[in-house]
């Protein structure tokens, strides 16, 4: 069994925490939406932006979930091409990918400060009732898509390490994930210890 890295625990222990954030924040929205349904229902009475500050907790929760995401190998991998390449040529496709997600986690971090700079300079407001100062959840939204940025920046770097170090370690850490690890992890997640999935689950593994 590959033993992780050090570099990718410590990540691991950074992304938690902004996770946590997000589900904080939809746990949060889903309270003020409960609570919006009954009071139109029965006092019709609205609190007048509820869908607003929604846009801006799915923005701001993505953008924190991005690099959970990052660190999991949890983002979408199209991998039927790779499958029928060399083995040897493999390794090289994985970091390619994780060279290619970094550069564009750049680019939207890049785009994001321009975006907030913009607003601060201009001191905007949301065309809405609520009038929120547009800074405030494009600050969250930037942050979070530069931690992504900076994250995605040196997995692509380790990436490019283990590729002229451990070849062989590439796709473990960096590679699509395997229907086998899915399955331990749905495992892990209902209580059920990944050797005794039952002989039955091990028939169903490709």
């Amino acid at each position: 069994m590959t033993t992780r890295p050090r570099f990718l625990t410590e990540c691991d222990r950074i992304v938690r925490y902004l996770a946590i954030v997000g589900g904080y924040g939809f746990f949060v929205l889903s309270l003020l939406v409960a609570f919006e349904v009954v009071a139109r229902k029965l006092f019709s009475f609205s609190l007048q932006g509820v869908d607003e500050i929604g846009g801006y907790v799915m923005a701001g929760a993505v953008a924190l979930g991005l690099s959970y995401a990052l660190v999991h190998r949890a983002h979408t991998r199209i991998d039927v091409f790779v499958e029928k390449l060399p083995s040897g040529l493999r390794p090289a496709v994985h970091v390619l990918a994780q060279v290619a997600l970094a550069g564009f986690a750049a680019f939207m971090a890049w785009r994001a400060e321009f975006t907030l700079s913009e607003s601060l300079d201009y001191q905007s407001v949301a065309s809405t009732p609520l009038q929120t100062p547009l800074w405030i959840p494009q600050l969250v939204w930037t942050a979070g898509l530069a931690v992504f940025a900076f994250l995605a920046g040196a997995t692509a770097i380790h990436a490019v390490i283990l590729l002229a170090r451990h070849p062989d370690q590439v796709a473990v850490h960096y590679g699509p994930r395997t229907v086998r690890e899915e399955l331990n992890d749905e495992m892990k997640a209902i209580g059920t210890p990944a050797g005794r999935a039952g002989d039955g689950s091990q028939r169903m593994l490709p």
